[in-house]
This record gives structure tokens, C-alpha cells and sequence, in this order.
């Protein structure tokens, strides 16, 4: 008899596990799947909003793919479990029995405490002029505000806030972004790469303003703010962070601290409630990528179908990447961890790289308007080889001087290279699948997933295909 599984989330990271299911048990066999999505749509890809927002996709092209074979129900949300009975309640009434329960609820975008912000009607509904910037929803009323010659501010200076900013003065708004911290995204920058993109947005059309906080908001006036000043603006977007959404799991009394305590089975204390992505709390998961609740998907497959008994999910090295045209940043690992950094600043030229080492091996970085540099350490960072002796030719890009880089030249990228560090895809397999028949991006992206997680590797896919394409063209049709 199969095992009943209910996943209550259908976001990135729900869609994953079910799909990761299906992989290993495709006619469902050993597991039956139903889902309950709180919102309407069909699972898409939420990080691709800020190319959405910034006119590079359209809506309908975020949508993930559907799987087949299972029974999912959107615009249903879960309301409570019953863990004794195991059954999960639904707010359309109805009920499901699990075996294994999968949460994946996500999070929530945080509406800061500030006047004007909230609906008058409480709670976490947005007032009039203020638009999150969380959903696909949120993505289309911001849209609907950025007509040409609109003033926007952006409360918010994180990786979320950056990109809005940078989307919404492409469509031709006046921007400021304001950030209540002393640079920008300080999470994964320090100050001195803060400083760069800051200078490399003002050029690209953007205000903005560290250091001063939101105050109270007035949609006939503007945003006022904590220095005493006031932004006139038509419309306010908050990307100020977000909360995991722990509340069912809490109601049914397990452990939560800033997200849902689970072990490195993604169990909670009770071994049949697991919970994965954001609103999974993990020693070795980095918050807010979903490189790390899709390498915990694939975990929690191998075990609820029984392909791999010993999965363990250890943890994701995090890198992140800035998603917003004419910016070009990657942050990875602890820069701070080194006992050797080489550090170069080119402001004026928006570059600037910080290269951690430890034991000769990458353990963290900083690379802005650094391409080629971001893809050979990224890669080193991944496979934990030995960095080149000549740090500064690694820095700058260049394995050796006056020699093309990997990432200029697919040719010279090792086989093993991880391409999309998303979804672990690596040049040998995008050689595999030219072979194999898929001779064009989308076609190398459906047969290996390359390119649709954040999206940042989609220049470094076509320049593999244009490689292949050369060096290896594929035979003509024979009609």
C-alpha cells in the first residue's frame, strides 16, 4: 500500500518536493501526493519576480512546470493538524489523512511598524499607496503604480529592495530607495561593496538613502522619515523582510523558533511532520535561497519514497546573486573567515572584490561587476579545490594573466564546473543533454532545470550552447 503524503504549501519549494516525488516514483507506486496551496495560482518561480517587475518576463512565463499524478487543490489553505488522528484540516472543510506530512509554508513579507503603512483595519493589510513585494499579486499592484513619471520610494535596502528599486527605474519611475542601515544589503556586503552599489544604482536613475528610516506614510504627501525629512511619492513598496509562517505548526504544538526546528531528516520532533524551505529552520540553511529548500527537497524525497534511506540534508553554501539589469554582484561564504584576503576597489567603474581564502581554499567572497571572477571563485567555492597561486589573475578573472577566463571561454571550463549552482547542474550534464537532442536554451533548461531557479545562469547556459553549437553541431534532420 503507498504512502500518503500531504504537502501544505505550493510555492517554489512544495512544487519541488512533489516534482522530486514523482521523479523517483513516477507513477506513484510507493507515494500518493496531495496538495493544498493557499493561493489561487499554480506554483511559479517567486525569485524571477524582480525580472517580472522590471519588464524582462511577463507574469505567465514564472510558472513552474505541473506535475502530473497528483491531487492538488489551490486556493485552499490548511487551518489545522491533528497529529494524534494525522490529518490536516482545511479551511474548504474538508480533511486529509497523511502518513507523512510535508510543510511548506514559506514566509511572509513584514510590514514594518510605521504610520500609514497598515490598513486602517489592522493587522498586516497593506493601507492605500503601499504595496509588498512578495507574490505575484503584489508584483501586478506595484505594476499597476509604475507608470512612467510616478515617484516610488522603496522602504528597504536588502537584496529584495535593491532589485525592486533597480526594476521600477528601468520603467522609466523616479526611485529612492531608503534603508535605515549604514550601506546597502549588509547582510552580505560590507561597507565598502554597499558604497559601490550605491554609486552604480544613483547612475542608474535611483535615489537613495542609508541611514534614515521610514517614519510615517501619507499617500496625498509622501513618505516622512526619521531625519525629518519627507520623499514626495505617489506610492511606497516595503521590502523590509519577512517572517516564516510558523503559525499551523505552532498550533499543533511543535517546537518553533523563528521557523520550524527540523533535523537533518527535515523532521520535526514528530517524525512524521516535516517541514522544508523558508519556514524550515535548519543549523546549516542560509535564510531566503532557494538553492537550500531545493537541496532539501530532494533530501526528503530519497525518504518518503524509500530511494535512499541515509539522505541527510548537511546544509547549502550560500551564495547569493543580484538579479537587476546592469548590476552584476555575487556574495558568497563568510568573507570574514580567511586568513588571507585580497581586497580591489574600482568605484568609479563599479567594481569591487573582496577574495577570502583559508588553507588555500575559497571560503568567502564579494564580486561586483566582476563576471568572470564571480564565476571561476564560485566555482572553487563549490568544489573546494585549491585556489590558483596567483590571487590577483583569480581576482580579476583571469586563471592566468593575459589568458581568456572559463567564463569567457566554455571550452576551458572543467567538465564538473557547477553551472546552475541552483539546481546543481553542471557542464558535463548540459553536454549530456545537447547530445541527447536539446539544442536551445529552453530545451538544455527543460531537460536539466539549468536556469530556472534564480535565473543568474542563463548567460552562462547560452554560452555553452553557442560552444556546443560550434564544436559539436548537431546533425541535420533528414526529411
Amino acid at each position: 500500500m503507498s504512502r500518503r503524503v500531504v504537502v501544505v504549501g505550493h510555492g517554489m519549494v512544495g512544487a519541488r518536493v512533489v516534482e522530486e516525488i514523482r521523479r523517483r516514483d513516477p507513477d506513484g507506486e510507493r507515494v500518493t501526493i496531495t496538495v493544498l496551496g493557499a493561493e489561487a495560482r499554480h506554483a511559479y518561480n517567486r525569485v524571477l519576480l524582480s525580472t517580472v517587475l522590471a519588464g524582462g518576463l511577463r507574469p505567465a512565463m514564472v510558472a513552474l512546470p505541473a506535475v502530473e499524478g497528483i491531487d492538488l487543490r489551490t486556493g485552499v489553505a490548511a487551518t489545522a493538524i491533528d497529529r494524534a488522528a494525522r490529518v490536516v484540516h482545511a479551511e474548504d472543510g474538508t480533511t486529509h489523512p497523511y502518513d507523512e506530512l510535508v510543510l511548506a509554508t514559506g514566509c511572509r513579507a513584514w510590514l514594518p511598524p510605521v504610520d500609514g503603512l497598515a490598513d486602517a483595519g489592522g493587522g498586516d493589510v497593506p493601507a492605500r499607496g503601499v504595496s509588498l513585494f512578495r507574490d505575484l499579486d503584489d508584483c501586478e499592484r506595484i505594476l499597476d503604480a509604475a507608470v512612467p513619471g510616478a515617484r516610488i520610494v522603496v522602504v528597504g535596502g536588502g537584496l529584495l529592495g535593491v532589485e525592486a528599486a533597480r526594476g521600477l527605474a528601468g520603467r522609466g519611475v523616479a526611485v529612492t530607495l531608503v534603508h535605515p542601515r549604514t550601506h546597502l544589503m549588509e547582510r552580505q556586503l560590507d561597507p565598502g561593496a554597499g558604497e559601490v552599489l550605491s554609486t552604480a544604482l544613483r547612475e542608474l536613475g535611483v535615489a537613495v538613502r542609508c541611514g534614515v528610516g521610514a517614519k510615517a506614510w501619507d499617500p496625498d504627501t509622501g513618505l516622512d522619515c526619521d531625519d525629518g525629512s519627507r520623499v514626495a511619492a505617489d506610492a511606497v513598496v516595503v521590502a523590509a523582510g519577512v517572517r516564516a509562517n510558523t503559525a499551523l505548526a505552532a498550533d499543533a504544538g511543535l517546537a518553533v523558533d523563528r521557523g520550524i526546528l527540523v533535523d537533518d531528516r527535515l523532521a520535526t520532533e514528530d517524525g512524521r511532520v516535516h517541514a522544508v524551505g523558508d519556514c524550515a529552520r535548519h543549523a546549516g540553511a542560509p535564510g531566503g535561497l532557494v538553492q537550500s529548500g531545493w537541496e532539501q527537497a530532494a533530501v526528503l524525497a530519497d525518504l518518503l519514497t524509500g530511494t535512499d534511506p541515509a539522505a541527510r540534508y548537511r546544509g547549502t553554501r550560500p551564495v547569493t546573486r543580484l538579479k537587476a539589469r546592469g548590476l552584476d554582484l555575487a556574495a558568497l561564504g563568510d568573507p570574514a573567515s580567511g586568513d588571507e584576503e585580497l581586497r580591489v576597489s574600482d568605484p568609479r567603474r563599479g567594481r569591487y572584490g573582496v577574495l577570502a581564502l583559508r588553507d588555500d581554499r575559497v571560503v568567502g567572497a564579494v564580486l561586483m561587476g566582476l563576471p568572470d571572477a564571480a564565476a571561476m571563485i564560485t566555482g572553487l567555492y563549490d568544489s573546494g579545490a585549491p585556489a590558483p597561486a596567483d590571487r590577483l589573475a583569480l581576482l580579476l578573472g583571469r586563471a592566468l594573466p593575459g589568458d581568456a577566463s572559463p567564463a569567457a571561454d566554455p571550452g576551458r571550463m572543467p567538465g564538473d564546473a557547477v553551472v546552475c549552482r541552483c539546481n546543481s547542474v553542471s557542464k558535463n550534464a548540459l553536454v549530456t543533454a545537447w547530445r541527447a537532442g536539446a539544442h536551445d536554451v529552453d530545451a538544455l533548461s527543460r531537460r536539466t532545470r539549468a536556469a530556472t531557479g534564480c535565473g543568474s545562469c542563463r548567460d552562462a547556459v547560452c554560452g555553452i550552447r553557442d560552444w556546443l553549437a560550434e564544436a559539436d553541431p548537431p546533425e541535420p534532420k533528414v526529411a
